[in-house]
């Protein structure tokens, strides 16, 4: 969590984006809105790197680099008293570069659970009037390295280590229609352990909290996604993640989440709605903690900046 002073640094980053005069504002604009029927031309799903929360099969092309700036608010559900969430933030900064016009490399790093990500996209196939999908594999090593992780325990670089990959597989199906398949599947070499709770109380054992984990080793999940274009700069955006193998006693819930696109030209800005406060890849796949039933539900922010 950060301090609301360190809301300063968010308008320094937000000051430094928008002020930049751009030599590519009409990069993203092009690349979404291409329409010609010419088989070499490619058609691309999405506006953004992410769709919301989750990849897109959009990528960096060859020397190509996006910064991508992400913030989470807190709950909105619990009022005034943190202003709907908004003296809560979580942050997540982002570096793409394209290798080639197929291969791309990321690195973050996210506050909330200090996590490290390096992260490599490929490029397979691209959506032509010829071929009806794009499809691309998304891989990464995501480091936590907060202290909170297991308090007490040294837990070594290897326990610290998780590990996702994913088929992303979307369709421009019309002008305005854009649709993603998501198969994914992360691997943990550690099980954080929580108290466990029964009927929403502590269970007790010889006068002591009962410890479990509520995760596997093992996780498959299915991203369902779908994107509507309004108009030349704006899109709708809603965004599934439905954990296939979850313990039943788990507190956390698959991720749903809402966005909205904001096309300015060198830039897109994204405004959004989830049940997840969490930015890093694997944890909005696996952990949300939110819920849309219950009004926990977290407002953010994307900012995507092409140079």
């Amino acid at each position: 969590m950060l301090k609301k002073n360190k809301y300063l640094i968010s308008l320094l980053i937000l000051s430094i984006l928008f002020s930049n005069p751009t030599t590519s504002q009409e990069s993203l604009l092009n690349q979404i809105d291409n329409n010609d029927d010419n088989t070499s031309v490619s058609l691309s799903a999405f506006k953004a790197h992410k769709v919301v929360n989750g990849q897109s099969t959009k990528q960096s092309q060859k020397k190509e680099l996006f910064l991508y700036v992400a913030h989470r608010f807190g709950n909105i559900n619990e009022g005034i008293s943190t202003l709907f969430g908004l003296d809560i933030a979580n942050t997540k900064i982002e570096m793409f570069y394209g290798i080639s016009d197929n291969f791309q490399v990321g690195f973050s790093r996210e506050s909330l659970k200090k996590t490290y990500t390096l992260n490599l996209k490929n490029k397979v196939y691209v959506q032509e009037s010829g071929f009806p999908l794009n499809i691309s594999l998304y891989n990464s090593f995501n480091y936590n390295s907060s202290d909170f992780l297991a308090p007490g325990m040294d837990l070594s670089f290897s326990q610290r280590s998780l590990f996702l990959s994913q088929v992303l597989i979307s369709s421009r199906i019309s002008e305005k229609i854009s649709l993603q398949l998501s198969p994914s599947f992360i691997k943990r070499n550690y099980n954080e352990e929580r108290i466990l709770f029964q009927n929403g109380e502590v269970v007790f054992e010889d006068g002591l909290p009962v410890f479990t984990t509520y995760e596997r080793e093992n996780n498959y999940i299915l991203g369902l996604t779908g994107s509507y274009k309004i108009n030349k700069r704006t899109a709708i955006n809603v965004e599934y993640f439905a954990n296939l193998n979850r313990l039943e006693n788990s507190p956390n819930t698959d991720a749903l989440s809402i966005g909205i696109d904001l096309e300015t030209g060198g830039h897109v800005f994204q405004l959004l709605f989830s049940n997840t406060q969490s930015i890093d890849d694997v944890s909005v796949l696996t952990d949300a903690e939110g819920d849309w039933t219950k009004r926990k539900i977290f407002f953010g922010f994307n900012i995507l900046r092409v140079f």
